[in-house]
């Protein structure tokens, strides 16, 4: 008898886990950071850098990608000693101009591969691609493994153009051809900065292989539409221009874009977007 109740308890515990790994949820973040600028003033980066740190830390995210930042600014964010990061510059694919690099909790995930490749004719060496006028774009990736739940993921962070309509209109096919050839039929999960709205061509072609977290979220989606503000606490942030994209693997539970402030001072000229997963 004591025998039949200690396999049942076993049973009973291994289901448990097994249902854990399972549903062990992800809290998947994207973030404009803007680039260290001393124009910006009161809002440069010095004055902003502990309150960006601070409120990663409270909303505990898991998994997030920077855009704008540069070498230092994310040596700043490392310092929350829990994460770890990877990322090139966008100028010369070591540490210089700006990243689109990934953050991971180092208690939580393993990094087995990563890349970059930039948004033009050529994406395996820096340059700037198409109309773009103004500067390279850079794509960083990452694929990790849950120690959790020891399941496998892809993760990419990427910031289109802000000028080159074309630019922007070619690095949305870029991305979807990119994502297939490296990852091919693995989970995925999309961040970025595409300074497009979801109307636009660009982001229509991401969605014929990834899904708008802020579209298929279980909950109402939270906060303001808008995701960018100018540093201007009455910004209508009406639109939406920083994306989630998650493949069809994963469930997303709730989406949200958060508005913390301090004195009426936002910690980036972006919000926070946020969303809660779960890898099936």
């Amino acid at each position: 008898m004591r025998i039949l109740s200690f396999l049942l308890l076993i049973t009973v515990l291994s289901t448990q886990v097994s249902i854990a790994q399972k549903s062990e949820p992800i809290n998947v973040a994207t973030y404009n950071l803007r680039y260290n600028n001393k124009g910006d003033g009161v809002n440069a980066w010095p004055n902003r850098k502990e309150f960006v740190k601070a409120l990663i830390r409270f909303h505990e995210f898991d998994i997030f990608g920077t855009q704008e930042g540069l070498r230092g600014q994310l040596n700043d964010i490392a310092e929350l000693n829990e994460f770890a990061f990877f990322g090139a510059g966008r100028d010369d694919g070591k540490e210089a101009g700006e990243h689109s690099a990934i953050f991971y909790r180092k208690d939580r995930f393993r990094m087995l591969e990563s890349g970059n490749f930039w948004l033009s004719e050529t994406p395996d060496k820096p340059g700037k691609g198409w109309d773009a006028t103004c500067c390279n774009r850079i794509c960083s990736w990452a694929k990790f493994r849950d120690l959790k739940t020891k399941k496998e993921f892809f993760f990419f962070s990427v910031h289109f153009d802000h000028q080159g309509v074309e630019a922007r209109r070619q690095s949305g096919k870029l991305m979807v051809a990119r994502i297939k050839e490296i990852a091919k039929n693995d989970p995925v999960i999309l961040v970025g900065d595409l300074n497009s709205t979801p109307d636009t061509e660009q982001v229509q072609t991401i969605q014929t292989l990834l899904r708008d977290a802020h579209n298929v979220s279980a909950q109402p989606p939270y906060g303001p539409e808008g995701t960018f503000n100018s540093f201007k606490f009455d910004a209508p942030m009406d639109k939406r221009i920083d994306y989630i994209f998650v493949s069809k693997q994963f469930d997303v539970l709730k989406y949200g874009v958060l508005t913390d402030a301090k004195e009426q001072r936002y910690p980036s000229d972006h919000q926070p977007v946020v969303a809660k997963v779960v890898l099936n």
